[in-house]
């Protein structure tokens, strides 16, 4: 990966100020020296925000937002908004938000925030779980802690797809505003062809009915048959540890991803299972033309597999595909120094020290990870 020539960013626990593709090598180096649990002391969930608040959808439903600044105190150059997956929260960006505060070219604001029926924003009903009102809600937080200056999305799974909607909804946003975005473990459609079966995805489904019997869907995958066995009561460590994660992921992250889960009711989670199933946006994506798209993507995902990020990929040519080797759905969680270097690097290509738009990159399938791996064996 070719490092930005104007901008250099202090990524906080790692020690060194680095590019984002500098960090990579630092990190990866380190972890493989490590044989414990290199995240068994990590804080999870212990973060705090420096500003807390509730903005008021369109509809009146309060959606739960955190803002953190930068750690030295100064004026920060753009405006970086997460919008997490399904079944997720806020904290589900815990190592981004913990890195990203430490950038000090640009400087970064971090907005975080619940999606309706998620964490602590308030509930959906069956009416309002669709990707179309996810993205009103998006413009609405944007509207209320961000109403002027540049932006950099940033959306996981259902986020991705929220991103997506809100570029179809507002098209403008993204020309005059928009200058990065990132998309993690997510899809533009087609979500029930590959990943999980699309009878999982229909309003149909016994998912959708919160039936715990598995039934006759003894033909499915084994994985989600155990995530159907979940649906009558809390999601499982072995279905947790098999659909988010790939071969050899920390302990402590699978506790953590656990106890966000654990949050939000699967009845809450399956209304909106039938948005998931709907969502086609190829044709949206051209509206991301005018902002610096990376699109990340795990090659062991088992739920939105890495071959939706090289369709969307394929319709974006000037945008930066990455594949995570090993990383199943959750990336971000899985291999954070992989991930977080990316984001430094698209929010130095995206801005320049003033917070304008920089030049625009394209770069593809990048090697950098690989020959970083063989170096550090």
């Amino acid at each position: 990966m070719k490092p930005s020539h104007k901008l250099m960013g202090v990524v906080g626990g790692i020690g060194a100020a680095a590019t984002g593709a500098a960090a990579t090598a630092l990190t990866l180096a380190s972890r493989q020296r490590k044989h414990r649990d290199p995240y068994a002391d990590e804080p999870f969930g212990q973060l705090a925000p420096d500003r807390v608040s509730t903005v008021a959808a369109d509809d009146g439903v309060p959606l739960y937002v955190e803002e953190i600044d930068p750690a030295d105190g100064g004026v920060p150059d753009v405006t970086l908004i997460g919008v997490h997956g399904i079944a997720l929260s806020t904290k589900s960006w815990h190592f981004q938000r913990r890195d990203l505060a430490a950038l000090t070219l640009p400087r970064v604001r971090q907005v975080y925030y619940d999606h309706r029926g998620h964490g602590q924003s308030g509930p959906a009903t069956h009416e309002t779980a669709t990707l179309e009102q996810l993205a009103h809600d998006l413009h609405s937080v944007i509207r209320a802690v961000a109403p002027e200056g540049p932006i950099v999305l940033m959306g996981h799974s259902v986020g991705g797809m929220t991103i997506m909607a809100l570029a179809e909804e507002d098209p403008e946003l993204f020309a005059e505003r928009v200058c990065g975005v990132s998309l993690i473990a997510t899809a533009a459609g087609e979500v029930g062809g590959r990943g999980l079966p699309k009878r999982v995805l229909s309003k149909y489904s016994p998912v959708s009915w919160g039936v715990g019997g598995i039934g006759g869907i003894a033909q499915w995958q084994p994985e989600v048959i155990e995530f159907v066995r979940a649906a009558s009561g809390q999601l499982t460590k072995r279905a947790v540890r098999r659909l988010a994660f790939g071969d050899d992921p920390s302990p402590a992250v699978v506790e953590f991803l656990l106890e966000m889960l654990d949050v939000t009711p699967v009845s809450e989670l399956v209304k909106f299972v039938g948005t998931v199933d709907s969502h086609d946006r190829y044709q949206v994506l051209a509206g991301l033309k005018h902002a610096h798209v990376q699109v990340i993507g795990g090659d062991a995902d088992l739920i939105l597999p890495f071959s939706h990020c090289e369709r969307i990929a394929d319709e974006l040519p000037d945008a930066q595909l990455v594949r995570v080797a090993g990383a199943g759905h959750v990336p971000q969680l899985e291999h954070p120094e992989v991930v977080t270097s990316y984001l430094i690097d698209l929010v130095q290509t995206a801005c320049d020290t003033k917070g304008k738009v920089g030049v625009r990159v394209g770069l593809r399938d990048e090697p950098l990870r690989g020959l970083l791996r063989r170096w550090f064996q």
